[in-house]
């Protein structure tokens, strides 16, 4: 697996490819990652290559790896058989290289809406419709030429047939959800007493703090409904580059002492924090698949929901969960309406997750990896 971001970076990229590694692990498989090596890194793992990197400072935990390498020629001592490229920047473009040169099989997961993302990022001087182009253009080369492209959800493949309709082949497979680790049984008391959420109607938020993560809205929202709801309190979960920012907005608002911003939480103690908020909630457009709506769901909690892409269908309005469109007084209706959901929601909002099978995504993988491995050696005349 080729990525542009691992540990001790946390995304939904990271936790896919953790899921993903330990369920094909323990089918019988065996997984080597090449990431970008940190400036700060953890504790070294035996089946990790770090290629040498440098900060982006647009982008605190990113790393771009651009300095020439050899580490790729490991793959053939590795005997790999398939390369599965989980970014699409920089790696994405070594995955591709060494696929050609060793002639082994390119498999592309479109884990993140870069496009999306590059207006808040653009250190170039060009204007962002023409970053917008520019990265279309590659994009499709490097979805085109790869031998499967698996999109985590259907939302996401529509959109990638309509900009790259000559792929080879296209799966949508979403990553799984740990329905064992969340679960409604679990007790969120301790952080409840910890935050001083004791007696308070608790909305949270958690993933990533970024700039594309559409924050704004759900705290726009929020200060229209703290005027309704004296006892409503906003709980962000996470860390990022727009932290900061948020946390002067919620002061701007009037909404500074009924918003805590936790900042980062190991992700062992993430289950507690589902099971101590009574309604979760998640603005952001940017979404391919929505790990977090997920492992909210599976935790037995009511979901209110932006009304776009992958989290509207996982999402379904009424008996997963909520959908609002983008506007703070629509966001407030639907919160409302997940705080006051009964037993039945939550019910339905647990057996939606538990579709959402680890072990079964890592299976459709598998065929997928076979199925390229069997492409790619009929193109080449090796079969």
């Amino acid at each position: 697996m080729f990525t542009d971001t691992y540990l001790p970076t946390r995304d939904g990229v990271v936790t896919s490819i953790l899921t993903t590694k330990a369920e094909l692990e323990h089918l019988g498989h065996e997984v080597t990652v090449f990431a970008p090596a940190m400036e700060d890194p953890p504790a070294k793992e035996e089946d990790v290559i770090y290629v040498r990197s440098l900060g982006f400072r647009r982008y605190p935990g990113y790393r771009v790896p651009i300095f020439p390498t050899n580490k790729c020629e490991m793959l053939e001592e590795l005997g790999i058989e398939v390369i599965h490229s989980q970014g699409l920047l920089l790696m994405a473009l070594r995955s591709m290289l060494a696929g050609r040169s060793l002639k082994l099989p390119v498999v592309t997961t479109f884990h993140t809406m870069v496009t999306d993302a590059a207006k808040y990022y653009n250190f170039t001087p060009f204007p962002d419709w023409m970053v917008d182009h520019l990265m279309w253009t590659y994009l499709r080369r490097l979805l085109q030429r790869s031998e499967a492209v698996v999109a985590p959800s259907a939302a996401i493949e529509k959109e990638l047939r309509k900009y790259a309709p000559k792929m080879r082949r296209v799966e949508v497979i979403p990553t799984g959800v740990d329905s064992v680790m969340f679960n409604p049984d679990n007790d969120g008391s301790s952080v409840r007493t910890k935050h001083g959420l004791q007696d308070k109607r608790v909305i949270l938020m958690l993933g990533r703090i970024a700039w594309e993560k559409n924050m704004d809205l759900a705290l726009q929202g929020f200060s229209l409904l703290s005027k309704k709801d004296p006892d409503a309190t906003l709980l962000v979960v996470g860390d990022g580059p727009a932290k900061e920012h948020y946390m002067e907005v919620a002061k701007e608002l009037g909404i500074g002492d009924r918003t805590v911003f936790t900042g980062f939480v190991p992700d062992e103690e993430l289950p507690k924090y589902y099971a101590a908020c009574d309604a979760f909630t998640i603005a952001s457009k940017f979404e391919t698949q929505g790990l977090v709506v997920l492992e909210a769901m599976a935790s037995g909690k009511p979901v209110a929901g932006i009304d776009y892409r992958a989290v509207a269908e996982i999402v379904h309005d009424g008996e997963y969960g909520f959908l609002f469109k983008e506007t703070p007084e629509d966001w407030v209706k639907a919160i409302q309406l997940a705080l006051d959901a009964d037993e039945c929601v939550k019910r339905c909002a647990r057996t939606r997750a538990e579709q959402f099978s680890i072990t079964e995504a890592a299976r459709r993988l598998v065929d997928v990896y076979e199925y390229s491995v069997h492409s790619k050696r009929k193109r080449v005349g090796l079969e």
